[in-house]
């Protein structure tokens, strides 16, 4: 990758959220803003290969998006609202126009198209997938993978998504006081799966993409000063900051993914922790707990203990019991069974892996073996393991968690 492709594939990281959102809010079209912006970086390989790249990249493509979209409308003004919408691209107007600013105050486009995403007309799986889409600009499979649904199926309630808003005329903004508890359930899962994705990749080659996370951190932020009562909202940001608090320690120099038993704990990010459990301490206080709340206090455990040996795993287990009340989900019931093979013993996780498989719902789910896997390794069954790393293998999207399970299973085939 040359180095116009590299700033391209940066701004598109950093930037395609801004100006699909931009678009979105002066065109009311969401098809035309993601046509026209996908347009835009499509023009910068080109254009920038020639002219260099911009000192704001992502004004250059802002602008070059809006000229496509006024382009597009007015090839087809035919009628007066087609017209009023070409007047407004022709103007120019930016991303923080005082003329669009809703009755929240909140000036910012990406928290506005999180909020129009979130509207309660829209089923919870649509809200939190268009959002992914359109701001954090996962591709369908991505998506797909991160919902464990077939692509088509996620294309579908894509689809139906965008319809529902054009048809239904779901205003592009953030929703006065009095409405916005009827949204925070779709905001949070928004905001938790893009932090998620930028975690740990579903596809490519990084295990992080920093850019994501970073934009979940910030945007949490932003909604926490919005609803600074709402203990769910604290205890996102607080879930967020503790897992990012060892993001650089996930991989190594190579690339390579590192354990969190193997982790350099001394650089872990203490200032993140620190706030992360003064939040967690704070949303706990108000005695409503909930799901956001509950992982940030396992994350806590996690991220406060000394040393792998020094982590109290019998609480952690706790926790995810406790959190299956809200989320009964096979996901959580996997974590809890790796917390429970840590506190007690591997086989006993091993048996809770094995009602998981026998149950199904975690069917191409890669972790779902390599868990299995783990828990043989650790018992010495390693002819096992290797044969679940081996499944593990069959099923991972992303090149990191592969290599690393390609080691594993090396180290299981060579005993």
């Amino acid at each position: 990758m040359n180095d116009v492709e590299e700033a391209v594939a940066a701004a598109f990281r950093e930037e395609w959220g801004q100006v699909v959102a931009t678009l979105i809010r002066v065109t009311g079209d969401w098809d035309l803003a993601e046509e026209c912006a996908q347009d835009a970086f499509a023009q910068a390989l080109d254009r920038w290969r020639c002219d260099g790249v911009p000192r704001r990249p992502g004004a250059w493509l802002t602008t070059t998006a809006r000229n496509r979209a006024l382009d597009v409308l007015r090839r087809e003004a035919v009628g007066a609202q087609k017209l009023r919408e070409v007047a407004v691209l022709a103007r120019g107007e930016g991303p923080y126009d005082p003329e669009h600013e809703d009755d929240s105050g909140v000036q910012d486009d990406r928290l506005r198209l999180i909020f129009t995403c979130c509207h309660p007309a829209l089923p919870i799986e649509a809200r939190v997938a268009l959002t992914l889409r359109t701001l954090a600009g996962l591709t369908t499979p991505e998506i797909a993978r991160a919902f464990l649904v077939p692509e088509t199926t996620m294309a579908q309630r894509l689809v139906r998504a965008k319809r529902k808003i054009r048809n239904a005329g779901i205003p592009y903004r953030v929703p006065p006081a009095h409405l916005l508890p009827e949204r925070t359930t779709g905001v949070l899962g928004v905001l938790y799966l893009l932090f998620n994705e930028g975690y740990a990749a579903t596809v490519g080659a990084d295990l992080v993409r920093t850019n994501l996370c970073a934009e979940a951190i910030r945007l949490a932020r932003v909604l926490t000063r919005l609803m600074p009562d709402e203990p769910e909202v604290l205890g996102l940001l607080a879930l967020l900051l503790l897992h990012d608090a060892r993001r650089g320690t996930r991989v190594d120099a190579a690339g390579e993914l590192v354990t969190l038993e193997d982790q350099d704990r001394t650089a872990w990010d203490r200032a993140s922790i620190d706030e992360g459990a003064a939040l967690l301490e704070t949303a706990l206080r108000r005695g409503r707990p909930g799901p956001y709340q509950i992982q940030a206090a396992i994350a806590a455990c996690h991220a406060t203990a000394a040393t792998t040996e020094d982590t109290d795993w019998a609480d952690i287990a706790a926790l995810y019991g406790e959190l299956e009340r809200f989320v009964p989900s096979a996901v959580v019931r996997l974590n809890r069974a790796v917390a429970v093979g840590m506190a007690e013993s591997p086989a006993a996780g091993l048996a809770l892996v094995a009602k998981l498989e026998r149950e199904g719902e975690l069917e191409g789910y890669h972790l779902l073996p390599a868990t299995r896997a783990d828990l043989l390794r650790r018992m010495g069954r390693t002819p096992e393991a290797a044969e679940a790393y081996a499944r593990a293998l069959e099923q991972v999207e992303n090149d990191a968690e592969r290599r690393f399970l390609e080691k594993r299973l090396a180290e299981c085939r060579s005993v």
